[in-house]
């Protein structure tokens, strides 16, 4: 693969990646509510869900369920599901008076997880993170190479897109709550994510 064409899908794909969307969102959750690290680890989870949809890009698997109405449906309810519950656990852990051993309850089985285990399910269960390399990677494909290497080269190029603006902003938000770290500033910020993420499991399960 040419060097120009790594760095047309690089152009291509950053535009994409630094709207906000659900890592952004999800990595922004974690450092708020927890630490810098637990950002981190968001940030590389959601790395390790682009490759695991590489992965099945370059064998075929995606475009089977691209192709069939019911396993596409199929992807993007559990996405949603996922989104939605994740935001509701998340914007209950803000209420006041909950005891931790309460809080504990209503812990999806994910949150035992933690951040990398929230921010690779979050990519895998995420279509539109699929559709990029179903649409937008085969544009700079070469028919005639081998195409499994081709597909390694672009997705290792997106992951080092994603972990570089996932890891600024990691940084960002922990600056900014070392300076304005208050219970209510943690507990609106915590609410806003988990609003943030229930909307777009929303938009998820219903896009067409």
């Amino acid at each position: 693969m040419q060097w120009h064409q790594v760095l047309g899908f690089v152009a291509a794909v950053a535009p994409l990646t630094l709207i906000p969307g659900t890592s952004f969102t999800l990595v922004t959750q974690q450092v708020i509510a927890g630490s810098r690290s637990d950002g981190v680890r968001a940030t590389f989870g959601s790395a390790c869900g682009l490759l695991v949809h590489a992965t099945f890009a370059a064998v075929g698997l995606s475009a089977l369920v691209m192709s069939s109405a019911r396993a596409l449906t199929a992807v993007k309810l559990l996405g949603g599901i996922y989104l939605i519950g994740l935001g509701v656990t998340t914007w209950r852990s803000t209420r006041r008076g909950v005891e931790p051993t309460a809080a504990r309850r209503w812990r999806l089985p994910w949150a035992q997880l933690g951040g990398f285990g929230q921010g690779l399910w979050s990519n895998v269960l995420n279509p539109k993170a699929a559709s990029v390399y179903l649409t937008l990677v085969p544009q700079f494909l070469t028919s005639s190479h081998p195409i499994a290497p081709q597909v390694a080269t672009l997705a290792a190029a997106h992951v080092a897109v994603v972990l570089v603006w996932l890891l600024f902003w990691t940084s960002v938000v922990a600056a900014a709550r070392t300076t304005i770290d208050t219970p209510r500033f943690r507990c609106g910020m915590s609410r806003l994510a988990g609003a943030v993420l229930i909307a777009l499991g929303i938009r998820t399960a219903t896009a067409s």
